[in-house]
């Protein structure tokens, strides 16, 4: 029998979606379930965006695109982006993808070298991809720990301690996930004054959740003088439009937009050009259906926040962004007899009848911070109300004596 690769053999995965087919096979079987695993938005995409869909596929627009997408999508892009960021981005340095995630490998894969030790720093926790991303193409991953006593931003500090002369690439996630942090403009501004010392190294700045932005303006790394040249932009439909399965991202950088154009010719081809002409209504079209989704989020968020720090043991930070809430379980593992988040996950999806995701499933558990576990309240306010309610009713029932 042939043998796989070494690479394929320890690839990583996106965890969220591994616990969601165990979620499916529960409900499958008969049990009920609250999930709070997948992060999408519940809501259906704006009318206005469904018809573009369908009149493009009426219209014949479903063949091949030039790879670096539809020039209507890279016009409308450059113009959201642009605007978003305060800067100026042309239409030409914008690629678009079949969603955001390809953008990871495909940057990854033009600032280093497979196997020549180039390093990628990456917040943990945070999205794994960027890890597994990594090793598949031959670079280092360094992990760089987010600090809950920084409202899960970096220590500027450790970044500088962090980066090498072999650092290539370093990732920024604003808004994150999973912790739904933002960085503040003081927080950009530490970082861009150690970047200023590593003129090698460029930046990724997944921005896919900057419209989903609660207690302040969102700011991007990329706004800050001299940032915007090294910053590859990454933002898309997919969370902003509630577009996750319509596969629409897109990038903005100047060098490396040829570059990027490449490599989706050597995969993908093309987005899908229905999904193209309805990001292009999404874009340029009416944006209540949007607002109407983020204040319905920051409603949820305010919601989820109080009612988990009433569950004995959590204590729940209000996340300035995204839709994730991480709340702090390590007092809860010790009430139940929980070894960590992991078995405190396991036994609230089988005992209570909920599905989050641990910590460990961003990466490894930082040091000194304790156990989290991750909610995605994009959810519906019953559906949030039942599942913590079933979280607090579990961890009373479960709660050990304390010993005489």
């Amino acid at each position: 029998m042939p043998t796989l690769s070494r690479r394929a053999q320890s690839l990583g995965t996106e965890n969220a979606f591994v616990v969601l087919a165990e979620v499916n096979q529960l409900i499958r079987s008969g049990k009920d379930i609250v999930s709070f695993c997948i992060g999408q938005p519940d809501f259906a995409t704006p009318a206005h965006v469904q018809d573009a869909a369908v009149e493009a596929v009426r219209g014949g627009k479903h063949g091949y695109t030039p790879s670096a997408g539809i020039d209507e999508l890279r016009e409308a892009a450059a113009a959201s982006m642009a605007r978003a960021r305060g800067i100026t981005i042309a239409p030409q340095d914008v690629v678009v993808g079949a969603g955001a995630k390809p953008f990871i490998a495909y940057a990854i894969a033009s600032v280093t070298d497979y196997g020549a030790g180039d390093e990628v720093v990456f917040p943990v926790p945070g999205f794994p991809i960027y890890e597994s991303q990594c090793l598949a193409n031959g670079a280092v991953p360094v992990g760089l720990p987010l600090r809950e006593a920084r409202s899960f931003a970096f220590d500027p500090d450790e970044l500088a301690r962090t980066i090498t002369p072999r650092t290539k690439l370093l990732i920024l996630n604003a808004p994150q996930n999973p912790t739904g942090g933002v960085l503040s403009l003081a927080d950009l501004k530490a970082i861009a004054a150690v970047l200023e010392r590593h003129p090698q190294v460029w930046v990724y700045a997944d921005e896919i959740y900057s419209r989903l932005v609660y207690d302040a303006e969102f700011i991007s790394i990329a706004s800050l003088p001299g940032m915007q040249e090294r910053t590859i932009i990454s933002d898309g439909a997919s969370k902003t439009y509630a577009m996750t399965g319509w596969r629409i991202g897109f990038t903005a950088n100047k060098q490396l937009a040829p570059v990027f154009t490449r490599w989706i010719t050597n995969t993908e081809s093309c987005a899908s050009q229905i999904s193209q002409w309805a990001a292009v209504a999404a874009l340029n079209g009416p944006q209540d259906a949007a607002e109407t989704m983020r204040r319905r989020f920051l409603a949820r968020r305010d919601l989820i926040v109080r009612l988990l720090n009433a569950v004995p043991g959590f204590q729940c930070a209000s996340p300035g962004g995204a839709f994730y809430a991480w709340p702090n379980v390590t007092e809860a593992c010790a009430l139940i007899g929980a070894a960590d988040s992991e078995e405190l996950r396991k036994r609230l999806l089988h005992e209570a009848g909920v599905a989050v995701l641990a910590d460990i499933h961003f990466g490894p558990r930082v040091a000194g911070e304790g156990q989290h576990i991750r909610f995605s309240y994009a959810a519906s306010e019953s559906a949030i109300e039942a599942g913590v309610g079933r979280i607090a009713e579990f961890v009373r029932r479960a709660t050990r004596p304390p010993r005489k």
